[in-house]
């Protein structure tokens, strides 16, 4: 598999940056509700991963602070 360095990666947050931008004028009521339903999914995904993260850190903390 060849990876072309060539071209950057984008930034973080970039396509949110995007997606925020875009022109609601253009979407039906249906599509708004579905654009909502998967914000909503992703809103999910991160706490998710929010929650795990800290899990990992609170356990990292506890195994590592004998001192205390």
């Amino acid at each position: 598999m060849i990876i072309d360095d060539a071209e950057p990666r984008p930034q973080r947050g970039a396509l949110l940056g995007q997606l925020a931008r875009e022109d609601l004028d253009l979407y039906s009521v249906e599509e708004c509700r579905d654009r909502i339903a998967l914000l909503e999914a992703e809103i999910a995904r991160v706490k998710a991963a929010m929650e795990a993260k800290s899990a990992r850190k609170s356990a990292a903390e506890a195994l590592f602070n004998f001192g205390s």
